[in-house]
């Protein structure tokens, strides 16, 4: 995904690896979420994911590192369940319908993302192709009360286009590999 950002030209890449982490006994495959903004690395995250019986996706955690000058200025996000009374959250619902309303952080006062689905049926058209019947999604944080994003979904895929809805900024999937 790509961005223009007040900071210079943000590019924000995500990469299912090979690994796993067992985290309350539950396997999550790990996934690797870089930032570079005009070429310098500026965030290097580790993502936990699990998929249940029911196939729900959950969030198992996550650990975060923000850069600059290639030094840690913040681990800020930082969360695993289990630890500290962390809490999985549930990324994307297997069986979604408007008006569902979740967690999908769940560490008190340093992450704590909720979304609402509003709609089950959007196009959407980003650099990586154009999607139909895309989930919709408002998703809020108490932790930063003016910040209010739109997310779209496509099954297969995941998070294809956000939407900041006070300033419009848009972050867009620019493409994908390994196919689809």
């Amino acid at each position: 995904m790509r961005l223009p950002s007040a900071e210079g030209f943000e590019h924000d890449e995500f990469a299912v690896t090979r690994n796993t982490r067992v985290i309350l006994g539950v396997t999550c495959v790990e996934v690797h979420d870089t930032v570079t903004t005009d070429g310098e690395l500026t965030e290097d995250t580790l993502d936990w994911f699990a998929q249940d019986t029911d196939d729900n996706v959950w969030y198992f955690g996550e650990n975060t590192h923000e850069l600059e000058d290639g030094l840690i200025t913040t681990i800020a996000g930082t969360f695993m369940a289990g630890v500290n009374g962390d809490k999985p959250g549930i990324v994307m619902k297997a069986h979604p319908a408007i008006g569902d309303f979740y967690r999908q952080e769940f560490s008190l006062a340093n992450a704590e993302d909720f979304a609402d689905t509003l709609s089950l049926t959007e196009s959407v058209t980003v650099p990586a192709g154009t999607f139909h019947n895309c989930l919709k999604s408002q998703e809020i944080t108490p932790l930063e009360t003016d910040l209010l994003e739109h997310k779209f979904y496509a099954a297969g895929v995941g998070n294809v286009l956000t939407v900041d809805a006070t300033t419009g900024d848009r972050v867009e999937l620019v493409r994908i590999r390994g196919g689809r």
